[in-house]
């Protein structure tokens, strides 16, 4: 897959959303929660400030971050499904 988001976007692979609960029920596929974390596969260059610089962005390949649950836009890369936002949509780096 060759995809390189532009600006301050960044692509990111959803972790999959847990199917067992605590006590070993099996969470159907209707009542499980969006994925609110996931693994940065692609970033771009940064945005652009006013005064022309360019501000890089505060994540690279490979970081896990939290994101908001209805948060960016979700396509279907090579077969997989990923999500699509701007790194102001992003609440943090996981450890």
């Amino acid at each position: 897959m060759s995809f390189k988001p532009l600006h301050d976007r960044i692509l990111l692979k959803p972790v999959a959303a847990e199917t067992r609960t605590k006590g070993g029920l099996i969470i159907p596929d209707t009542a499980q929660e969006k994925p609110m974390q996931g693994k940065v596969v692609a970033v771009g260059k940064g945005r652009r400030l006013e005064d022309g610089r360019l501000q890089e962005l505060g994540v690279k390949v490979g970081d896990t971050v939290l994101y908001g649950k209805w948060s960016g836009t979700e396509v279907k890369l090579a077969g997989e499904d990923h999500v699509i936002l701007k790194e102001e949509d992003l609440f943090g780096v996981v450890g």
